[in-house]
């Protein structure tokens, strides 16, 4: 059931390859609402989300589920209709995300730190009939914001609230979701979810998710039902995930790396998960109070492992996965005096991954990002700019295909045609070698061939920034590069060349009044008479991060050059 006016904005996968991974049992033929529903069904009084909120068992989650997908239904909303979501990490969240899917509709993954600029492409790209947001996601006035992207919008018909008390629930016109979660019992709230899941194929998309994207806004990742929870089941698989698994997550739920890690996989094996924000002091202690088995540390909580309160944790945790950039080898040694299985994994939300398997050899899961998830992922290391592939331990571009990774972009021809080779492997953008340990053919992560900024785990394209700056009446030129950061691996910083002198605050408040999301903005100028030039004539940005990186080795001291990952 594709929504009428999607033809040829989708790239299907090939038939042949559907029956493969169908034949190997990979891809089921339920939607993820029914995936869930048949786990649920098995063990109802099983903990299956826990966060500083309050607890929900499968049945309570699964019926809570249902009745908000009758509260959305009653309010006019379709199956296939979009989306968007700006939600942070809290129970309401992992509640709405499945009464959607119930609901037969596509959730749009934003974050809650995107803005105007981001929004208003995503929002009329998609055609989305409605904006939900987090009444408590910070200090910035979302449900304002929400409003502000209605106006004059052709499709946007509702916004929705999270978080906002019965007292103010209808403030500016928003909807609370809580309310239409109340308004039918269970019994009804099933009813209405099997009528609609009747009319949704396991083929069809279940999620939009967002690309880094290289140039302008982010571009639209169609995930499919089948393919989706595969991915997730795959990733429980390797990692061992159980009915007794408690799963740990602190970083945006609403992510590609925060639905398949943090909620799709436990959920699959029938395990719980521990939801947290990113403050320590907060999260350390839900962790270590709920029996933490599994947890996944980005590279903004490496620290996580030095925080007085983490050694509380080792009582129950197995496993630690890192992911975000390079991983020091003291983090690394810290796990392991701890007694913490120690690891690592790549993906991206175009979907492919690499982990660390459990048996792997101790250099290979310090070293490299570990081997493809699935036994059906393919993947080759190309001279970049080419189809040729290049032998074991040489770099090049990795490229993928396999049973979650995209066939194409969605609504992107263009892109498509350069993202994809001949015969449909996705370029990835990143550098790679393969070095062998053993039988293991694992994947070090060197660098990217997209010029991109990887700050904590968000993508950042040097080249969207660039031409927001150049908007700037006092620019002239701008050249944007990554410069090392101890906590984030990378931040912002642009060089300038302005008439006249332009500070930092300046810049700042310029791309705040664009609607640019504050992680884009640059957290370090420095004004040059003119950008430097290579042979060829472009601008020479390997020279300008080593620029900065030589200015700020003497405030940071040693540092480790971050690797960077997608999420």
């Amino acid at each position: 059931m594709s929504p009428a006016g999607w033809s040829g904005r989708l790239v299907s996968y090939p038939a042949e390859a559907v029956a493969r991974y169908r034949a190997a049992g990979l891809w089921g033929t339920a939607t993820i609402a029914g995936e869930f529903r048949t786990v649920a069904d098995r063990v109802p009084g099983h903990l299956a989300l826990v966060t500083a909120e309050g607890r929900l068992t499968y049945r309570e989650l699964d019926e809570q589920a249902d009745r908000l997908a009758a509260g959305l239904t009653e309010l006019g909303l379709a199956p296939g209709d979009r989306v968007i979501l700006q939600l942070s990490n809290r129970l309401i969240t992992v509640v709405t995300w499945y009464g959607l899917l119930k609901a037969g509709l596509i959730p749009v993954c934003t974050l809650a730190a995107h803005r105007g600029h981001e929004i208003g492409a995503i929002s009329r790209r998609t055609q989305a009939v409605a904006h939900i947001v987090d009444t408590r996601a910070g200090r910035f006035d979302l449900v304002a914001f929400a409003r502000e992207q209605q106006q004059g919008h052709p499709t946007l018909r509702h916004v929705l609230t999270t978080g906002a008390d019965d007292r103010d629930g209808g403030r500016d016109g928003g909807i609370r979701v809580e309310d239409l979660l109340d308004r039918s019992d269970p019994a009804e709230g099933r009813k209405v979810v099997d009528n609609i899941q009747a009319g949704i194929d396991a083929d069809d998309v279940a999620v939009f998710q967002l690309s880094g994207g290289t140039t302008g806004v982010p571009k639209i990742i169609p995930r499919l039902h089948a393919e989706y929870w595969y991915n997730a089941r795959a990733f429980a698989a390797v990692s061992g995930f159980t009915e007794e698994t408690r799963n740990g997550h602190l970083i945006p739920v609403i992510h590609n790396a925060g639905v398949v890690i943090g909620m799709h996989a436990p959920h699959s094996a029938g395990g719980a998960m521990i939801l947290t924000g990113p403050d320590l002091g907060q999260a350390l202690p839900l962790l270590a109070a709920e029996g933490v088995t599994d947890i996944l540390l980005g590279h903004g909580h490496y620290d996580a492992v030095r925080n007085p309160a983490f050694p509380a944790l080792t009582a129950t945790l197995r496993r630690a996965l890192l992911s975000g950039a390079k991983v020091p080898p003291p983090l690394f040694e810290r796990l392991e005096q701890l007694g913490v299985w120690a690891g690592q994994t790549f993906g991206m939300g175009e979907g492919f991954f690499a982990v660390s398997q459990p048996d792997s050899d101790r250099a290979a899961r310090l070293t490299t990002v570990g081997t493809p998830m699935s036994p059906l992922d393919e993947f080759r290391v190309l001279a970049p700019g080419t189809e040729d592939q290049l032998p074991d331990g040489e770099t090049g571009e990795l490229a993928t295909r396999g049973p979650y990774t995209l066939r194409g972009y969605f609504d992107a021809p263009e892109q498509n045609r350069s993202a994809f080779t001949t015969d449909g492997f996705y370029r990835t953008g990143d550098l790679v070698r393969v070095r062998v340990f053993g039988a293991e053919r694992c994947i070090s992560v060197e660098g990217r061939i997209k010029d991109m900024i990887n700050r904590g785990g968000e993508k950042i394209s040097a080249e969207e920034v660039e031409g927001l700056l150049m908007r700037h009446p006092l620019v002239r030129a701008a050249a944007v590069v990554a410069m090392p950061d101890p906590r984030l691996g990378e931040r912002t910083c642009a060089y300038l060349v302005t008439e006249g002198t332009v500070a930092l605050g300046e810049v700042q408040q310029h791309l705040a009044r664009l609607g640019v999301a504050k992680f884009k903005w640059p957290e370090r100028i420095e004004q040059i008479a003119e950008l430097p030039k290579t042979s060829v004539g472009k601008v020479d940005k390997k020279r300008l991060r080593q620029d900065i990186a030589a200015k700020l080795r003497p405030e940071q001291g040693d540092h480790h050059e971050p690797r960077p990952v997608r999420d």
